[in-house]
């Protein structure tokens, strides 16, 4: 054994030498090498390729080569043996290579041949060449412009060889894909052209009348045909070839409601070119005549509006919404147009007749008569009559006893009065010839009768009758009258009665009031424009500027020597809307200006600029009426002197939608919630299911509620309505003190009502407020006796936000232990389980008694909701409480009888209650909702 073991020892060691001695040769390689990588790849194409040679080849190990080493830390390169027989190799690059970061390599490389073993012990090495890597380019970059955006200006009249130069870059590496190699102008139907150099010139001649700004947008590529991913905007202004006018100033003006007073012109002057001037007279005109009836005013009804403005009481609407109650106006053509103004439009083939219960039955010696009209001339027809309102016989004989009418573009007052009243010729026709009759703009005409005197105010503006003409008064006679708006009725001396003398314009708010007349300061307060032009600090403006404006403010005229103290005074010029919510729409402004020079025969001449005022949408109010839906009550107490109140814990809020300034720059959110205050114009309490029963039943309000405030109240079976402009704050007030009577319950279960309130005659409305008030009769009754301690159990309680917050803001130091309200509540469950008690006790001994006088009186019929129970004075002494209200409501009647016949007492049978007939005469104003309002007086 040890034999063999020495020998295997030799064989070994013999092999290693010669092993040893057959690796005789270094590896050979290349002494350069170039290569080309495309970015964001990873194999590298080299020229020539990775190739290793070995002499010692084919002995193994010796003549195999094992790896090839890279040179150069910085190099992102590695080298792989393919085929270590062969010498093959490849180069990759160990991560993606950017041409934009760096476009070229250059690093040695070394080949390994695998010495004595796989491991390549004792290996040779090749000498060093160098590999030179080129990095190719990809066209990953579009063209991005130098500026954000470019701006010249130019001379009209002049063609330009280059007006501006844009540039666009390339962040590619190559040359191929980093040069632009083309612009183009990519607006269409311009007068400019670009160069592949970015050079922009204008192909024809430009003209600042014509266009004073262009505004075209440029876009490039590269020589890749890459193009750049946003185009760059260039502004050119035209200036003009020095031309007398005003400059600096905007074709359209924003104004946001609410914002006050804003400039029109806060950057605008005039060019004179050098002119001579001694001075300058500006007349500045805001034209709203589309808007509305002229201009922006209060849309509100007009009861409402005089209510506003303290006109007298009293006054008749001829023209109102057409509705069940006011249906005479239901066949004319009506023009609601913006913001709930009703306007009626006649073209001379409709009319109404106006009922006699609507119709002033005595107009006196003073009433005022007023509308607001629209009229223009009728060609071909000016020699006919256009009857606005009239007077006339209804049947036998066609004369006109009062009458207004527009004649030849002359407003004509026509006033008969009766014999009886006056016996002598006295003025009979008032006749006015105004250019507001037949300009085709709306105006407000107000006829104020003091007879003989009659005065006209149009506008707010006093007009005397240039033509007044006498005549004898009319004869009485027994013939019934017909009052009729937009022609006048010929009932006599014709064959068949009819309308005549048609009115072809439009007409709003026709009134009429007897007995009164209106001031001056009500008549301005009527017709008063909310919308105006304004001067902005106008104790900063020069005091050698005149200045002047028309009553409406819808016209300015400004005049000075001085230039600059001209500009600045325009400058100041500003548009103001006062109304809270105003109709949106265009507004147009016209600037004329006359200069004078110094003694020139010829002198400059300032063309006139036209612009727009833009007053945008207000934010819409939303309403929102909240409070108790459900109340629970005894039947007595409906017959109680007070009552009960329907609407104690009544809350209005208003709300509008606010854009969050937050959201800008996230995505797009909600907006905020804002509570507003504004006014309100009338609030509809209408009794839903079956209207209330005359003499039984009512709704009624204290005349004390409506005190210092601009309310007032009508009411009916179907209804209460609560109208005049006033802060929603006073409207609740006055909604609180509602309340609701019931005399005769008898089997009334529940009654309903829905509230609803209105801003701006109807323009924006609330939500629809339900209220259920439930009738407890008898053991209901003594189940709850308290309406209040049954709320959790049948009442919805809706509070108010700010109540909320302010209820936990004041209390939260307050709040009591657990400990605490629990004891409270024991004590009062305590209370409630033994009244309870004591009152079940009371109501069987009650039924007892009842049903002994049942038997003793089968042939009567009883109502038991409203049973009145007479008991002897030892009952009445144990049970006061229970007793007192019917037997002290029973004297009261007995003592009543002679004075109210029509009340009946709740033991009385149905058959008396048959013979209440009371008659409510109808009201005026219908509500928005489509009730029938009856017109009566509220009960007080």
């Amino acid at each position: 054994m040890l034999r063999i073991s020495g020998v295997l020892a030799v064989v070994a060691l013999g092999l290693s030498v010669a092993h040893t001695k057959v690796n005789k040769h270094k590896p050979w390689i290349e002494t350069s090498y170039h290569g080309v990588i495309t970015e964001n790849t990873d194999i590298v194409l080299l020229d020539p390729p990775l190739v290793a040679l070995d002499k010692d080849a084919p002995i193994p190990y010796a003549g195999e080569i094992c790896a090839f080493n890279i040179h150069g830390l910085e190099a992102p390169f590695e080298a792989v043996v393919l085929n270590g027989t062969s010498g093959e190799g490849q180069l990759r690059a160990r991560r993606l290579v950017d041409c934009e970061l760096q476009k070229e390599y250059t690093f040695i490389i070394q080949a390994h041949d695998c010495g004595s073993g796989p491991g390549g012990t004792e290996g040779k090495k090749s000498h060093k060449a160098v590999v030179h890597i080129q990095v190719n380019d990809v066209n990953e970059f579009a063209p991005v412009f130098r500026e954000p955006q470019y701006h010249a200006a130019v001379t009209e009249g002049k063609i330009y060889d280059s007006i501006l130069q844009v540039e666009a870059t390339d962040q590619d590496c190559s040359p191929q894909y980093s040069q632009i190699c083309n612009y183009q102008i990519s607006t269409t139907n311009t007068p400019f052209a670009i160069d592949r150099n970015g050079n922009i010139r204008n192909t024809e001649k430009l003209s600042y009348d014509r266009q004073q700004q262009y505004e075209i947008q440029v876009t490039a590529w590269d020589c890749g045909q890459k193009r750049a991913l946003h185009s760059v905007p260039v502004r050119i202004d035209v200036k003009p070839v020095c031309k007398p006018g005003w400059q600096g100033w905007n074709k359209r003006v924003d104004y946001e409601p609410g914002t006050g007073s804003k400039q029109l012109f806060p950057k605008m002057h005039l060019e004179t070119c050098d002119g001579p001037l001694s001075s300058v007279r500006t007349t500045v005109e805001l034209q709203t005549s589309h808007i509305g009836k002229g201009c922006d005013r209060e849309t509100y009804s007009e009861k409402s509006l005089q209510k506003l403005c303290g006109a007298s009481s009293g006054s008749t609407d001829l023209l109102p919404a057409p509705s069940t109650a006011t249906n005479w106006t239901a066949s004319l053509v009506t023009d609601s147009g913006r913001d709930s103004d009703l306007i009626f439009r006649f073209d001379g083939h409709q009319a109404a007749k106006i009922p006699d219960w609507v119709v002033p039955q005595n107009l006196t010696d003073q009433f005022t008569i007023a509308t607001w009209m629209k009229h223009g001339p009728s060609p071909g027809l000016r020699a006919e009559k256009e009857t606005l309102l009239c007077n006339s016989d209804k049947t036998e004989m066609n004369r006109h006893h009062y009458s207004l009418y527009v004649h030849n573009c002359r407003l004509v007052f026509l006033l008969r009065r009766d014999f009886t009243q006056v016996d002598t010729f006295r003025p009979a026709e008032f006749h006015w010839k105004l250019e507001q009759i037949c300009d085709k703009e709306w105006h407000y005409y107000v006829i104020n009768v003091e007879f003989p005197v009659v005065t006209l105010y149009v506008d707010g503006v006093t007009y005397d009758p240039y033509l007044v003409t006498d005549d004898w008064p009319i004869h009485p006679s027994q013939i019934d009258v017909q009052l009729t708006v937009g022609a006048c009725w010929q009932g006599g001396e014709v064959t068949k009665p009819r309308f005549t003398q048609y009115f072809r314009g439009s007409l709003s708010g026709l009134t009429i009031r007897p007995g009164k007349i209106e001031s001056q300061k009500v008549i301005s307060c009527l017709q008063a424009c909310k919308e105006g032009l304004d001067i902005n600090s106008l104790e900063s403006l020069d005091k050698s500027i005149k200045f002047h404006f028309n009553p409406a403010q819808s016209i300015l005229v400004m005049e000075g020597e001085d230039l600059e103290n001209m500009n600045a005074a325009v400058r100041k010029v500003s548009y103001i809307n006062s109304r809270q919510f105003p109709t949106p729409g265009i507004r147009r402004l016209h600037i004329s200006t006359a200069v004078q020079c110094f003694g020139e025969d010829t002198c400059i001449t300032i063309p006139d600029i036209d612009a727009v005022v833009m007053v945008l949408q207000p934010s819409e109010p939303r309403i929102t009426i909240t409070g108790v839906e459900r109340l629970n009550w005894p039947a007595s107490d409906l017959r109680e002197l007070d009552g009960i109140a329907l609407f104690q814990d009544l809350h209005i809020i208003s709300t509008v939608t606010r854009a969050d300034p937050t959201a800008h720059h996230t995505a797009r959110r909600p907006g905020v919630l804002e509570e507003i205050i504004h006014n309100l114009d009338y609030c509809d309490i209408l009794v839903l299911g079956e209207e209330l029963r005359p003499g039984q039943e009512s709704l009624q309000l204290q005349r004390r509620a409506l005190l210092g405030k601009h309310l007032d109240a009508t009411n009916s079976t179907s209804g209460m309505s609560i109208y005049g402009v006033d802060s929603m704050s006073n409207y609740e007030q006055v909604i609180r003190q509602v309340h609701f009577y019931n005399w005769q319950p008898g089997q009334l279960t529940e009654r309903r009502f829905r509230l609803t309130c209105s801003e701006l005659n109807g323009r924006y409305t609330s939500n629809e407020f339900n209220l259920e008030v439930s009738v407890l009769h008898n053991a209901e009754a003594a189940e709850h006796v308290s309406h209040m301690v049954a709320a959790p159990q049948y009442m919805q309680v809706v509070h108010h936000p700010s109540m909320i917050h302010d209820f936990y803001s004041t209390h939260s130091s307050g709040v009591p232990s657990a400990a605490t309200v629990v004891i409270v509540m024991c004590i009062v469950a305590l209370v409630v389980a033994v009244v309870l008690g004591i009152y079940r006790i009371h109501l069987t001994h009650q039924q007892d008694v009842k049903m002994a006088e049942t038997a003793k009186e089968t042939d009567t019929t009883w109502d038991d909701s409203a049973l009145t129970i007479i008991v002897n004075p030892m009952e009445i002494l144990d049970e006061p409480q229970a007793a007192h209200g019917d037997a002290s409501e029973e004297e009261e009647e007995e003592e009543d009888d002679d004075e109210e016949e029509d009340e009946i007492t709740s033991a009385e049978s149905d058959d008396s209650e048959e013979e209440v007939d009371v008659q409510l005469p109808r009201m005026q104003r219908p509500s928005k909702k489509g009730q029938n309002w009856d017109e009566t007086t509220i009960s007080y």
